[in-house]
Formats: C-alpha cells, sequence, structure tokens
C-alpha cells in the first residue's frame, strides 16, 4: 500500500533550515550539523519537482551543509590571533539575516491587511480655521537686525542705483522728477501688485531713482502690508524679502 506524503512548501533552502531549527527547538548560534543535515537531505529526496532552478538552490545548500559537517570532524583550526574556527559561523550569520527579512515582510503584510479596515474622515476645517495665520512677532523678527545692519542694506542699495547711471550721459544734466508722497506710492504699489503677484524687495527698490523715491516707497511697502494687502517673506536672516500681492487683479 503507498502512502502519499505531502511536504510543507518552503521559500528556499534557508526557510527550510528555519523550519528544521525551529521544529527541534535547537539553538541558532549552536546547530547541530549532523542532525539538521540527515533531516534536510531527508526532505530532498522527498521532494518532487522539475524546476532546475529550484532543486539547484536546494542542492547548493545541501553541499553547504556536507562540508560544514566535514569540518567539524576535523581538527579544530584557530585564527592567527588564536580564536577558534566554526565552519558554521557565516551559516548562523545568514540565517539570522533571512531571519530578520522575513520577519520584517511579515510585519508589513500585517500592516497591509489592517491598513484595509482603516478609514480617514476628510478634512472639515472651517475657511476660517484653515486660512488662520499666526501674527507676526515683528521683535522677533528683528532680533539680528540692529541698525548698523539695516545702513548696511540701505547703502548696498543705493551703491545699486549708483552703478546703473550712465558717465556720459550723467553730464549732460539731471531732470528731477517729481517727489511724490507715501499715498502715491501706496497707490503706485497696489497697481503694480495687481498686475505682479510675487516680486523682490531689492527689484522694487532698485527701480526708483532717488533717495526720496526709496524711502517713500519703502513707508508705501510698511503701510500696505499692515492692511493685510501685501506679504513679504524672508527665508533667511539677511536674504532678499520677497513679496506676495493679496490682491486680486481687476
Amino acid at each position: 500500500m503507498e502512502m502519499n506524503v505531502i511536504l510543507e512548501k518552503f521559500e528556499g533552502p534557508l526557510d527550510l533550515l528555519l523550519h528544521l531549527i525551529e521544529k527541534n527547538k535547537v539553538n541558532i548560534y549552536d546547530i547541530p550539523i549532523s542532525e539538521i543535515t540527515n533531516q534536510y537531505l531527508d526532505y530532498l529526496r522527498k521532494m518532487n519537482t522539475q524546476d532546475l532552478n529550484i532543486m539547484s538552490e536546494f542542492l547548493l545548500m545541501a553541499a553547504t551543509l556536507l562540508d560544514i559537517k566535514s569540518k567539524l570532524l576535523l581538527p579544530i583550526e584557530t585564527t592567527s590571533e588564536g580564536e577558534v574556527e566554526d565552519p558554521r559561523t557565516e551559516l548562523v550569520e545568514q540565517l539570522l539575516q533571512y531571519k530578520m527579512f522575513r520577519f520584517i515582510s511579515q510585519e508589513l503584510r500585517d500592516r497591509q491587511l489592517d491598513a484595509h479596515h482603516s478609514y480617514f474622515k476628510a478634512a472639515s476645517l472651517p475657511k476660517e480655521v484653515s486660512m488662520y495665520q499666526a501674527p507676526i512677532d515683528l521683535e522677533d523678527l528683528c532680533a539680528q537686525v540692529d541698525l548698523k545692519k539695516l545702513n548696511e542694506i540701505f547703502n548696498s542699495i543705493l551703491r545699486r542705483q549708483e552703478d546703473r547711471i550712465d558717465p556720459i550721459r550723467a553730464k549732460f544734466g539731471k531732470i528731477q522728477q517729481e517727489e511724490i508722497s507715501v499715498e502715491e506710492a501706496m497707490a503706485n504699489l497696489e497697481l503694480y501688485a495687481k498686475t505682479n503677484t510675487q516680486f523682490s524687495f531689492c527689484q522694487l527698490l532698485e527701480q526708483q531713482q532717488t533717495k526720496m523715491a526709496i524711502i517713500v516707497t519703502f513707508l508705501a511697502v510698511l503701510e500696505l502690508m499692515k492692511l493685510g494687502k501685501i506679504q513679504i517673506v524672508q527665508l533667511d536672516i539677511f536674504d532678499d524679502i520677497q513679496i506676495t500681492s493679496l490682491m486680486i487683479a481687476s
């Protein structure tokens, strides 16, 4: 009478070895190679597969186990430092790494299964709450800026204005532009901000022709920021300030 034996399926030779170690309840750091090798070979005899790639992996591990078994029968070898060489060391490291990866894959699979039972509520914050922005602390913003640094920034802008002057045409005389008030500068800046949603603070000041125009434009920027019509952002200390318009173009 024939008896059909159903063998468990393993993902590879390391998976089979771990199964045998756990089944025999032996210490993975002190594997009884002789006993495990016999059980491993017994499993190979019962395998019925025509896939040479799969069989070659299991046969290679069988050869490794036999090689380790034969080395354990020889006299103990030591390294140049006097340490005893264990032929099982490399195999134990492979088994530990495989066991760790298998545990991680099982954990990820369990989390994926649990994720199907998780539901998330869509965001339902009031518009006023989502659009809220914390007030700007001017003292904290200017904590590392003193009058000396502001003077250096102001002088650098003035130097850029002087570099733009044509040395030849400058001798022909100057046409003084009539100075404008802060209110007029605010109106001009509002018009500019409606067509340019984002621009540089230095770029804005460089468009001015006189010292008074630069000062008036600077004050206009502060007033529009106070009114909430523009927003200024400085990514890092002493970087150029980026101005963003909060007004809708008409």
